[in-house]
């Protein structure tokens, strides 16, 4: 019998980017229910709401993978918000899954917890070694906490909760507005209009040195049902590809696929971010087996189609 039989699944954030894809990977395992409900039906911000969901969806695992989140711009306008939010719906679903018997319980974190001045690549032993990055700690260190809460309750009551840190998630269905996407559907939709209108110039914020990791939204729902299936343990594990690729890098491959020929300038009055990340993936590798599938050239090809042919008309 398989792990995912005759049990029923919750998923926070099923309507989001990435919990469209995680529930359709769920289904495919053909479990007794996945559950995923808008957060206009259950508002995890609100004790009582969470409480009638667990009564109503009646899971034996939960995946939480709701979170309010955004780029550099929407941490540094929202930080309030970002921490009120994030951490308030993880203290208290976990508290009610735990109260309710839930067998197992996943929560994706992020790599924002990491210290600013980590070294790479990044260990998860070193998640406690600094305060993070300045333009995002708030939402980095709501996330952390509810780290220390599953050790917590692991420690005192044997509570069965995971912890995924995640590197930037991407691919086609990610968000492209303008306020609070993340760095490649921003890039996408900026060169692609630029294109459209022959403008000579596309202007970014920073100066193009930083790097980051990226991480394909489909192997990224893969890596949760592994964890889900075969992790049992209080430490957290970094889940990405292992390799980083420079901003400027990544901006001249999103040129090349959109078309834009023009000269692409950068604002160095506006932040960098963080100066490098590149996780170290050892531990997702060794103890549920979980490796990304899909490069960065092909499932950023697979982006730019998507928002040409489907996601401009989503938004308009």
């Amino acid at each position: 019998m398989s792990f995912w039989e005759r049990r029923r699944v919750r998923v926070t954030g099923g309507g989001g980017f990435f919990g469209r894809r995680l529930v359709r990977r769920l289904e495919s395992e053909r479990p007794a229910a996945v559950v995923a409900p808008r957060s206009s039906d259950y508002d995890l911000r609100d004790a009582a709401a969470i409480e009638r969901c667990l009564r109503d969806a009646r899971p034996d695992v939960v995946v939480h993978a709701a979170a309010a989140v955004g780029g550099i711009g929407a941490n540094r306008s929202h930080p309030g918000k970002f921490f009120y939010d994030n951490a308030v719906m993880g203290i208290q679903l976990i508290e009610a899954a735990r109260r309710f018997g839930v067998g197992k319980f996943v929560c994706l974190g992020t790599v924002c917890a990491y210290p600013g001045e980590t070294p790479v690549p990044f260990r998860e032993a070193d998640l406690w070694n600094g305060y993070p990055e300045p333009t995002n700690a708030p939402y980095g260190l709501a996330k952390k906490m509810l780290l220390v809460q599953l050790q917590g309750y692991r420690a005192e009551y044997g509570f069965a909760g995971i912890y995924l840190i995640p590197v930037n998630l991407y691919g086609p269905g990610d968000n492209f507005d303008p306020e609070t996407s993340h760095v490649i559907p921003a890039m996408i939709r900026r060169f692609t209009e630029a294109a459209e209108r022959s403008l000579p110039e596309v202007v970014l914020w920073g100066d193009g040195s930083p790097t980051r990791e990226f991480l394909h939204v489909d192997d990224a729902a893969e890596a949760v049902v592994l964890a889900a299936e075969r992790y049992d343990a209080p430490e957290p594990v970094n889940v990405g590809t292992g390799s980083e690729i420079a901003i400027r890098d990544l901006a001249a491959k999103v040129a090349r696929l959109t078309g834009f020929s023009g000269r692409i300038a950068w604002d160095r009055s506006k932040p960098n971010g963080q100066m490098r990340r590149r996780l170290d993936t050892t531990r997702a590798r060794e103890t549920f087996g979980f490796a990304a599938r899909i490069s960065l050239d092909e499932g950023l090809a697979q982006t730019v189609a998507w928002w040409r042919a489907e996601g401009r008309a989503a938004v308009r």
